[in-house]
């Protein structure tokens, strides 16, 4: 059988695993090499005291897959490979892997002297536990990913060969970074893996270990010693502050306390006067994997929203540059459809119909929403997003702008974990989210448009959208390894989504990281602040 190789080092640009350009709007930031080569010396030692906002509900990645749980767990596990900021592949606990030409066998060599966290060795048993069962009762996307391979072969300690079914021309993209973090068998391989006592303190290959969790205050990573990079990580310990309210967690980075904020830890009109803050740096850089979309859900069963009209409506209603400009300062793009630019197979040319309020409320109309005396079509209740007061200054635009179309919004404040329970259980009408697309539709977006995803799990289809040509195009394009007409597809899925409008398309997302002029490579890679810091260091 014909394979295609990488090489530790290298990095390979064939077609197929190309993905697309990475956002350019920071300058670049130095590499653990390019320090070195400046005689800048990596030193060891101590503490990075970092914001983590909301508070996870476990970190376990596959148990859970919310943003704060893998910004920590991504410490303590590690995957075979992860991404550069141009979406290219780099070796982390493989060395190097060989691909067939037919794109149905995967060779990875792995990484030799691994170990857990209780010191037992990483083998690929390891490797084919985690991928075959695991992540495949798991992962959100095992659908796409993980049930399409056939078979993972353990040839000798240090050699795992996935098989797939068919060709899956996303696979690279599916399985590396957080997607299929290496667990220890022994420890997992249990009859529930949701409810495994071992979920609480949780053991990986990764350069730090779980200390301590004192709820509701900090989570607490220390140095693991037998890494398998010799004198890597260099810190000591990582601790991430837990502080419910933004203006606290605001002083906390501008007085020092903490060093590293990202993601939702900052609110983002915050961000001019920390631009400004001497011994502070701040880079949009590190999302490109994630490709972050924003939107409004909108569960499809209830009236009036099952009308693609009034979907439509609702559309032509919010002003996405004033969400970026105004509510986001600037960050990020408006959206022009499902995908984002990072994501591979972005059509510029797909662009939805622009915010018009008249042609919104004639439209309204058309639909048989008559407004009454008062200027009132009808009510419809939303769920904030709990993730901080961007989120919920954005719930309240989208109040203001629906009620200048004559749609009452109703919003409802709750919880993170009460929001999980109720978008999974399909208890919501709106509610305001964000979601990942990991580089590639069939990845990221999948989840959310095939009606095979209509699941009562968050993070899924719970808005019931159901259309046959997509599920066709989606199902075509999984296998599908011809680029070309691979794009062209695609690009019919986006000019088809944005005429059914499932979700209402906000913004193309990418969050500040700030972090100390003192610490040095904390955004190394497309995966950002989910990457695992094993050579960030303090100068």
């Amino acid at each position: 059988m014909e394979f295609n190789k990488h090489l530790v080092g290298g990095t390979t640009r064939r077609s197929l695993l190309k993905a697309g350009a990475a956002l350019a709007v920071a300058p670049a930031l130095m590499t653990l090499d390019e320090a070195r080569a400046q005689s800048i010396v990596p030193k060891r030692g101590g503490t990075l005291t970092s914001l983590l906002t909301p508070e996870p509900v476990i970190l376990m990645i596959g148990v859970n897959a919310t943003g704060p749980t893998l910004v920590v767990a991504s410490k303590m596990f590690q995957s075979l490979f992860t991404y550069t900021d141009t979406l290219d592949f780099k070796p982390v606990l493989a060395r190097s892997w060989e691909i067939s030409d037919d794109k149905r066998v995967y060779k990875f060599n792995l990484q030799k002297g691994v170990k857990f966290h209780d010191g037992t060795p990483m083998t690929s048993e390891d490797v084919a536990f985690s991928a075959m069962k695991f992540m495949r009762a798991l992962s959100l996307r095992s659908r796409v990913v993980f049930e399409p391979i056939e078979k993972v072969e353990t040839l000798d300690e240090h050699t795992a060969v996935f098989t797939l079914k068919e060709p899956l021309a996303a696979f690279m993209m599916g399985i590396g970074g957080t997607a299929l973090p290496i667990v220890p068998k022994h420890l997992n391989d249990v009859a529930d893996y949701r409810n495994n006592p071992n979920n609480a303190k949780p053991i990986g290959t990764g350069p730090f270990k779980f200390a301590e969790w004192s709820r509701g205050s900090f989570i607490r990573l220390t140095r693991h010693d037998e890494y398998w990079k010799p004198g890597q990580p260099y810190l000591d310990e990582i601790i991430y502050r837990i502080v419910p309210d933004s203006q606290s967690r605001a002083l906390a980075l501008q007085s020092g306390q903490v060093l590293l904020a990202g993601g939702s830890d900052i609110e983002p009109f915050d961000l001019p006067r920390f631009r400004q803050q001497p011994g502070l740096n701040v880079t949009t850089k590190g999302w490109e994997y994630y490709g972050p979309m924003s939107w409004i859900e909108m569960n499809k069963r209830v009236k009036p929203l099952d009308d693609v009209r009034v979907r439509r409506a609702m559309s032509m209603a919010i002003d996405r540059d004033f969400v970026v400009q105004k509510l986001w300062f600037g960050i990020g793009k408006p959206a022009t459809g499902p995908f984002c630019a990072t994501t591979r197979n972005y059509d510029p040319d797909v662009k939805m119909l622009p915010f018009d309020i008249a042609a919104a409320n004639k439209l309204l109309d058309e639909a048989g929403y008559k407004a009454d005396s008062r200027g009132l079509r009808f009510t419809i209740r939303h769920l904030s997003l709990p993730y901080g007061e961007v989120w919920t200054r954005l719930s309240e635009y989208f109040r203001a702008a629906m009620q200048k179309v004559g749609i009452n919004v109703v919003v409802d404040s709750v919880d993170g974990g009460t929001h999980s329970a109720r978008m999974g259980n399909w208890e919501f009408e709106t509610s305001v989210s964000y979601i990942y697309q990991a580089g590639d539709a069939n990845i990221g977006l999948e989840q959310y448009l095939s009606s095979a995803n209509i699941k009562r799990v968050p993070f899924n289809n719970v808005g019931g959208y159901r259309n046959d040509r997509v599920d066709q195009i989606l199902a075509t394009t999984r296998t599908l390894t011809d680029l070309a007409e691979r794009q062209k597809l695609l690009s019919e899925l986006q000019r088809i989504v944005i005429e059914d409008m499932p979700y209402l398309f906000l913004t193309q997302m990418s969050f500040p990281t700030y972090y100390s002029s003192k610490l040095s490579n904390p955004i190394a890679s497309g995966m950002g602040i989910s990457d695992n810091f094993d050579d960030v260091f303090f100068t």
